[in-house]
């Protein structure tokens, strides 16, 4: 008889594969704001303003898109009813003489040779 040989599989020794490993990561800190009652009224007075300019910018585009006002010269011993009831037929006197006084701020009805005038859009 002969001698029998048995074979049994040897580990090589402790195997290392790669293990997951746990890092520790600080909690994000988010900054907190903490707006107070003035600066409520702060943003809201800045938000007004804002508001309020952009107004006024589009009321002053629509104003120059209109076109160009038509102006006229006072001529010598012209007054402001003259020119109203010239320029303005479609209104009482009264009415035309104000609207022209309004149009360009003037404070009395009186008018001067070779002062402009602009007539006002009805």
């Amino acid at each position: 008889m002969g001698a029998q040989v048995l074979e049994f599989p040897v580990p090589a020794g402790p195997t290392r594969e790669a293990r997951p490993q746990l890092v520790l990561v600080p909690p994000a800190v988010e900054p907190t704001y903490r707006l107070t009652r003035r600066g409520r009224l702060v943003i809201a007075f800045l938000v007004a303003l804002l508001i309020a300019g952009l107004s006024l910018a589009l009321a002053g585009q629509l104003a120059s898109a209109s076109g160009q006002a038509e102006s006229i010269t006072v001529e010598a011993g012209q007054t402001l009813s003259e020119i109203a009831l010239r320029e303005l037929p479609q209104l009482p006197i009264s009415d035309a003489v104000l609207e022209l006084q309004l149009a360009n701020n003037l404070p009395t009805s009186h008018v001067h040779a070779g002062q402009k005038l602009i007539l006002p859009d009805l």
